[in-house]
């Protein structure tokens, strides 16, 4: 972590809790919001890209166009409540998502904590959404990449349920379903719940800016 924060140089809004470390969540520190998923027209309405999902649908209700293409990102620059917001999707590919989230990181000079990242989460039923300021990959290939990027796990996060896929009626762990799963469409059913948590990461990412993802968590996470 203090290699990380060496690397890129102190942001002004960085804040510490009382014993010096830097802290999560305060709403006026999130400045770019990542959300994942895979690029390309084949990849586009599948599960692994809810996150691609929300951005693009955050985008256009905060008026920023995600269309500035490079190399590692498609982005949208603009403003909330008066202070800078980007929006991106890694075009790396969910398993490299670390790479372009830590050169976003070092171009926008800002520290994990002021990354939001939106994903989709196996273990999380579908259409549920839940948010964390900061914890462990959970198993999602593109979180692990980002953690090991990073080298830490104290950034924030909204992670959005697709569910876990079955085999003969239980729940599979085996990586050729999994990938499988989530490199496939939902069904008709899945995709009403998908689409209803999407507006509902929506609002889950608008109140991590305006409250701080504490007070968030608060709301989003009950029930």
């Amino acid at each position: 972590m203090r290699r990380w924060l060496a690397s890129i140089g102190a942001s002004p809004a960085e804040q510490t809790g009382s014993d010096g470390t830097a802290t999560a969540g305060v709403a006026s520190s999130i400045e770019l919001i990542v959300g994942l998923g895979n690029p390309g027209s084949e990849y586009a309405t599948h599960r692994h890209n809810v996150g691609y999902w929300t951005v693009n649908r955050l985008g256009r209700r905060l008026g920023i166009d995600v269309k500035k293409h490079s190399g590692v990102a498609s982005t949208g620059e603009g403003s909330y409540r008066g202070r800078r917001l980007v929006l991106a999707k890694p075009r790396t590919f969910m398993n490299r998502s670390g790479d372009a989230v830590r050169e976003l990181a070092r171009r926008y000079r800002l520290q994990p904590q002021q990354v939001l990242i939106v994903y989709d989460d196996l273990d999380l039923p579908v259409g549920r959404v839940r948010l964390r300021a900061r914890g462990s990959h959970g198993g999602n290939n593109g979180m692990k990449s980002i953690v090991a990027a990073l080298g830490t796990q104290e950034f924030p996060r909204v992670r959005i349920g697709i569910g876990r896929p079955a085999v003969a009626g239980e729940p599979s762990w085996d990586p050729e379903v999994v990938a499988g799963w989530v490199l496939s469409n939902p069904s008709p059913a899945d995709k009403q719940l998908l689409d209803a948590a999407v507006e509902r990461a929506q609002d889950a990412v608008i109140a991590i800016l305006d409250e701080g993802i504490e007070a968030a968590m608060g709301r989003f996470n009950a029930g």
